[in-house]
């Protein structure tokens, strides 16, 4: 084991992902905080929060109803696009020595991460929607941290997962806009 400086002790013979994985599975860990870590991380399962986001807003703000509507459908999207990677990548979750995860997942594949995927796709669309956006980004950011924490991610898996959500939102977004501008454009009323 080596020491860099810092103090923070990792085996010389892991990568990169797996030597900030420990890190993550090694500091502020207390059973009471691990509980509420776990409890807090069920809410993005299968992008349940985000989903739940979207579809109260199509309740509650009928007016944007079909804003609301596609950019639910970004999240449910992602998470489906996020499953069909995962299979075709199969990689398998972390296993580091010594410390099992804290946590159960739905399958033992790893790569990308649904619940950064869905979170980083839902903070970016209802953020455009007109929801502050800082409350929106700090739940997908912990929802995603926590799967580290968690110890069911590699540090890769979040990111990748945060990168496919934004740019599958951005996408989508982007065709609601230009769909606005065309609307716009030939002197109609925008869609909503």
């Amino acid at each position: 084991m080596t020491r860099p400086p810092g103090g923070v002790g990792v085996s010389s013979d892991l990568n990169l992902d797996e030597r900030l994985l420990r890190v993550a599975r090694t500091r502020c860990h207390r059973p009471g905080a691990e509980r509420a870590v776990a409890r807090f991380s069920h809410l993005g399962e299968h992008g349940g929060v985000w989903l739940a986001i979207g579809a109260a807003g199509q309740a509650l703000d009928p007016g944007r109803r079909r804003g609301w509507r596609r950019a639910t459908g970004a999240v449910a999207g992602a998470y489906a696009l996020n499953v069909a990677i995962k299979v075709l990548v199969g990689r398998r979750r972390p296993s580091l020595q010594g410390l099992p995860p804290l946590t159960g997942t739905p399958t033992g594949l790893s790569f990308p991460s649904a619940h950064a995927c869905t979170s980083f796709a839902g903070a970016l669309s209802y953020s455009r929607l007109g929801l502050p956006a800082l409350p929106l980004y700090a739940l997908a950011g912990s929802l995603s941290l926590s799967r580290l924490y968690l110890g069911v991610h590699y540090p890769s898996d979040v990111l990748a997962g945060a990168l496919l959500g934004t740019a599958l939102a951005g996408i989508v977004a982007g065709g609601g806009r230009a769909g606005a501008e065309a609307g716009r454009r030939a002197g109609g009323r925008a869609p909503q």
